[in-house]
């Protein structure tokens, strides 16, 4: 087989396969690659020496079986025999489900996750969205400090694995979104600037030097992303993809990085048939991320919505910290912008950040699905001092109010796991760094951050101790106890109910009706005929629905429709979806 290797800056480069060394030769026709051919079948061990220095992975390597540090592995994608034909499944009408392989189960593989999977399907779930599979230090890790962004995390199983993983979600009906991280690479392990100018001192990120997407050299970097990306989507016939934190790649090209990907992305879902999308985490506020390329927008198709978080948080949980600040000063106010308006930030002064933030969405050309919302992230509980989930101080009432407020809204919903039925294990920061002296890094970063925010050091869960990350483990015992099942038949119901009814998917913003009472605490909205009212307060409260006839279509506790006087009597920490005729 034919091994290649971009190497500009070397002078030699050797292919070290299966033992054997093979002096590698310069590609006439694509300035700084270098090839070699040799016998090598699947699993055979090879890595690459510039200049006669130590043995280094391939920065395009799809299997790390030893980890980051170690030798790369071939691999054959034609040997797995694909049992789904699949057609793909859209993002519009969707609902996510962000899954984390190694706490999902207490084996923490992908083979275990794939076990339970029937569970999501019976939830009504559409997608999966696994949180960062590449090769990262030791076992158990968030998986954000991945390096070799074309391999699967060897723990979890490898290609093969993930393979099978596609495979039975596919079988039950469920797509796969996969989590990926372009704008930094873990410290362990990163062997690419040795290769490369992979990253650029132009600008800089909290990571360090920033990915190079627009320095010199840039070209193949950016192909390096693009054909890693388009790999995870054709090998293992993945769904859509997230991307981490987009605001945090530097790119002053007149064609910016997302905008090449997007096109990348649309043009294999032409070529396979198969609707693809790229969902971005970003805290720009900046509508032309999810505007498409011919109305001069970046094209991707969806970004998580981190305003609808803030605001329902605020109202729940009545936290002010932070960057809840802006939100806390009328949290129902700012529940009520982000559901007719999307952001909430758009444009206005954020007293957080010092400064005005964002820019506002066109409702008339928006559709809402391009927006995910959400009451709970990895991101807002795992990094949390304790990684306390909303369960852990929230009623089971207005756990239930966060649900119908998620799967109700406007936007694509998205849960996270565990949390469809209220689970009681935290999801606190782990690692399992192989480094002392990184370890030991990230354990004092750790408890000195939240030192700052008046915790006890000892009170900070270690992230190294294999026992933070068992104490994230969901327990399935769970919900088949109570009160957890009641919450678990409550979502279920909900996400029925939002397949059943065309209203709950329509995607204009601008059909949106709010109503609010923050003193006596409930809000109440309009999707089409459909009417969803919460109240987040302790005492009943009389909300004004109109007088059309109502049907209930769901309620966490009982409660009647309104009678003549368009009165709906809803008692505390409970909510309710209704029809009107």
């Amino acid at each position: 087989m034919q091994f290649e290797v971009w190497a500009p800056q070397a002078e030699r480069v050797t292919l070290q396969c299966e033992g054997a060394a093979r002096v590698m030769e310069r590609d006439p026709e694509r300035s700084g690659w270098w090839t070699a051919e040799a016998e090598a079948g699947d699993g055979a061990r090879y890595g690459f020496a510039l200049d006669d220095g130590p043995v280094r992975p391939d920065p395009r390597s799809r299997r790390q079986p030893d980890g980051p540090e170690g030798l790369s592995a071939v691999v054959d994608q034609s040997r797995y025999a694909w049992r789904t034909q699949w057609p793909g499944r859209p993002l519009p009408g969707a609902v996510l489900y962000e899954l984390h392989v190694g706490t999902y189960t207490p084996e923490g593989t992908l083979d275990a996750a794939a076990g339970r999977l029937g569970h999501l399907a019976e939830l009504g779930v559409t997608h999966v969205e696994l949180m960062p599979l590449c090769s990262f230090p030791g076992r158990h890790g968030w998986g954000y400090d991945g390096v070799s962004p074309w391999a699967v995390h060897e723990p979890y199983g490898g290609p093969e694995a993930l393979k099978r993983f596609v495979d039975r979600a596919h079988e039950l009906g469920l797509g796969v979104v996969l989590d990926v991280v372009h704008n930094h690479l873990g410290p362990s392990g990163n062997f690419l600037p040795e290769f490369g100018p992979y990253f650029t001192e132009t600008h800089h990120t909290p990571w360090g030097a920033a990915v190079n997407l627009d320095a010199p050299g840039s070209d193949e970097v950016r192909a390096y992303l693009l054909d890693s990306a388009v790999a995870w989507l054709r090998d293992y016939r993945l769904d859509g993809l997230r991307l981490d934190a987009v605001h945090a790649l530097a790119d002053t090209r007149a064609c910016h990085f997302l905008e090449e990907l997007s096109a990348a992305v649309d043009a294999l879902a032409a070529e396979t048939g198969r609707p693809l999308f790229l969902i971005a985490e970003s805290d720009l506020n900046d509508p032309r991320l999810i505007t498409p390329r011919r109305e001069n927008g970046l094209g991707l198709h969806a970004q998580w919505n981190d305003d609808f978080h803030h605001a329902l948080h605020t109202a729940l949980t009545g936290e002010s910290q932070g960057y809840y600040a802006d939100f806390a000063r009328d949290p129902f106010a700012a529940l009520a912008k982000t559901l007719t308006g999307g952001f909430f930030h758009d444009g206005a002064y954020s007293g957080f950040r010092g400064r005005r933030h964002g820019r506002p969405l066109d409702r008339a050309r928006m559709p809402a699905h391009r927006l995910l919302g959400y009451s709970q992230t990895h991101d807002q509980v795992g990094n949390r001092a304790l990684g306390d989930r909303l369960s852990a101080s929230l009623s089971p009432g207005l756990l239930a109010c966060a649900a119908a407020l998620t799967l109700t809204a406007p936007f694509t919903p998205m849960l996270f796991m565990g949390e469809e039925w209220g689970a009681g294990t935290p999801w606190q920061y782990f690692t399992d760094h192989t480094d002392p002296e990184l370890a030991e890094a990230v354990r004092r970063g750790r408890r000195r951050e939240f030192a700052t925010h008046g915790w006890a050091e000892e009170d900070v869960p270690d992230p190294q101790d294999p026992a933070t990350r068992e104490r994230s483990c969901l327990d399935w015992s769970e919900p088949r106890r109570e009160p957890h099942a009641r919450v678990l038949a409550w979502y279920r119901e909900l996400i029925a109910l939002r397949h059943a009814h065309a209203d709950l998917t329509d995607p204009d913003l601008a059909d949106i009706k709010v109503a609010h009472d923050a003193q006596a605490r409930w809000l109440a909205f309009r999707r089409g005929d459909v009417r969803v009212a919460v109240n987040l307060g302790k005492e009943p409260a009389a909300i004004p629905l109109g007088p059309r006839p109502a049907r209930v279509l769901a309620a966490w506790e009982p409660v009647d429709a309104p009678g003549p006087d368009g009165l709906l009597q809803l008692p505390g920490h409970s909510c309710v979806v209704l029809e009107q005729d």
